[in-house]
């Protein structure tokens, strides 16, 4: 069992960054997929952003490749999630999420509360 608690969402005007971070306790997340995915009114929750659960590499949605980047801290136990060039269509929830897997899957073990990023144009 691990709980995921997000953190870092806010408001920002278009061409700004934020970083969001995910804070996991329980069983170290070393031993999960990690992955961050959002949800924007009126639409489906979709894949942003995952780290396999070894480490050895991560992977983007086309539509944020180049601006986000995520990475984990082993010792403090958190993944973070860095926006930079936000555009108003990444306004959303975002969550956190933890698979047992090797990589996350789209319908992962455990989810995060979310946390609200909005983008002014």
């Amino acid at each position: 069992q691990v709980e995921l608690v997000e953190s870092g969402g806010g408001l920002v005007q278009s061409g700004g960054s934020l970083r969001l971070s995910c804070a996991a306790s329980g069983r170290t997340f070393s031993s999960y997929a990690m992955g961050w995915f959002r949800q924007a009114p009126g639409k489906e929750r979709e894949f942003v952003a995952a780290i396999r659960r070894n480490g050895g590499s991560t992977y983007y949605a086309d539509s944020v490749k180049g601006r986000f980047t995520m990475s984990r801290d082993i010792a403090k136990n958190t993944v973070y999630l860095q926006m930079n060039s936000l555009k108003p269509e990444d306004t959303a929830v975002y969550y956190c999420a933890a698979d047992k897997g090797v990589v996350i899957r789209t319908r992962p073990d455990y989810w995060g509360q979310g946390t609200q990023v909005t983008v002014s144009s």
